[in-house]
């Protein structure tokens, strides 16, 4: 996610710990507003070895793949585990592929990021507005033509809940 994103991608340029800690940061805002169970996969191939592979930072779980594993390999066996209960962000294909394959849920990591964004400034907006935003009764219908499939309507339930 962080070379998807320009203004994390700017600061990785600088210092590549810097850019992960603007992740965790931006991430650790967002689970503030939204509670959401988060797991963050860096490569750690060029890590130092004190490292350790997992950690609690900010109430985000922060996992470092070591060599032989990728962190895709790591992405990619999380989505094997959870399934149907986990949603990836990813812009990579193949992990994409993967994932869906096993039953879990995939957004692409701009649409994260703007979700990120738009959730960060309703949460602000939010305050005076609770009532207005109750479901409102209509008769308009969709219809079965308009249906999406199964498996793109899981997926836009579980993107929904960002």
């Amino acid at each position: 996610m962080i070379r998807q994103s320009s203004p994390l991608s700017s600061i990785e340029h600088k210092d590549i710990r810097l850019g992960r800690n603007a992740l965790i940061d931006l991430l650790a805002a967002y689970k503030r507003i939204k509670p959401h169970k988060i797991t963050v996969v860096f490569d750690g191939a060029n890590a130092p070895q004190f490292l350790s592979e997992r950690e609690r930072v900010k109430g985000i779980n922060v996992i470092y793949s070591h060599y032989p594993d990728s962190a895709d390999t790591l992405i990619k066996k999380l989505a094997l585990d959870y399934r149907e209960r986990a949603l990836i962000v990813s812009s990579d294909m193949d992990i994409i592929r993967f994932a869906e394959s096993k039953g879990a849920a995939t957004i692409s990591s701009p649409l994260f990021e703007n979700k990120i964004n738009l959730a960060s400034v309703y949460s602000i907006t939010d305050n005076d507005e609770g009532e207005d935003r109750q479901w409102q009764p209509t008769t308009k219908k969709k219809g079965p033509g308009k249906r999406l499939s199964k498996r793109k309507r899981r997926n836009d339930i579980k993107s929904s809940k960002l």
